[in-house]
């Protein structure tokens, strides 16, 4: 996936099941590799309708929630090829998970901006996540707890990996992460949030079903009250 896992609170029988979870995403979705059953549908050498049902599955919850956001989360890319991408990290944290909750009570998974939690770091205190500066990499502007029953953070930008996300408008925020209870509904509305603009980022908060922190390509910053505690910034708006 191009990306870092790592763990806490694994014992190395599990860390191993969790390698080979993010494997078969991998191997079935990567469309850098010729061979994953997406890139034989991209090359059209497979017809997605003779796909295995997994994979039509996941297109289908990614269709979901293209109609969920509005569009600003989409599984096609603008030449018109299936790229799963934006679900399948987070299902394979989300199958992670399973795999570290049958052999712990306390544990932590991270995976390229992505994270999902259990339980605590240490006694009572619960595992927490800093949220960088996009426009300073080595600054934290905030810090967040992922108390119950808000385990997962998600963080979408083009600070790392520069524009890599379909924007369906002209760039109004260039970093958002969003707070929820599960990874995939974190990983999908960050993504929503940078590919659209204010209009987006207000219907995607409006129900309160989630808590969002993001950064305007203008300097502004934005901060639902669940998450703006969080922040150590004053230009929140």
């Amino acid at each position: 996936m191009g990306t870092v896992v790592s763990l806490r609170g694994a014992t190395p029988e599990a860390a191993s099941e969790v390698r080979a979870v993010f494997a078969g995403y991998d191997h079935r979705y990567s469309l850098y590799d010729p061979s994953s059953v997406l890139s034989r549908v991209a090359a059209g050498a497979l017809r997605l309708a003779d796909a295995p049902e997994e994979v039509r599955d996941v297109y289908s919850l990614a269709l979901d929630w293209r109609e969920r956001t509005g569009g600003a989360f989409t599984p096609h890319r603008p030449d018109g090829v299936i790229d799963l991408s934006g679900v399948v990290k987070a299902l394979a944290i989300r199958d992670a998970g399973v795999v570290l909750d049958a052999v712990a009570d306390d544990w932590m998974i991270s995976a390229g901006g992505d994270v999902l939690a259990r339980g605590h770091l240490r006694d009572d205190e619960p595992w927490s996540v800093g949220v960088v500066d996009p426009s300073r990499r080595d600054t934290i502007v905030g810090v967040i707890r992922l108390d119950a029953p808000r385990r997962a953070v998600a963080t979408s930008g083009t600070a790392e990996r520069g524009e890599h996300i379909w924007r369906r408008a002209a760039p109004t925020f260039v970093q958002a992460t969003v707070i929820a209870d599960d990874i995939v509904t974190a990983d999908v509305l960050a993504t929503a949030v940078v590919a659209g603009d204010e209009d987006d980022l207000r219907r995607i908060t409006s129900d309160g079903g989630v808590d969002v922190l993001a950064f305007g390509a203008d300097g502004r910053v934005w901060a639902t009250p669940g998450a703006s505690h969080s922040v150590g910034r004053a230009s929140v708006r």
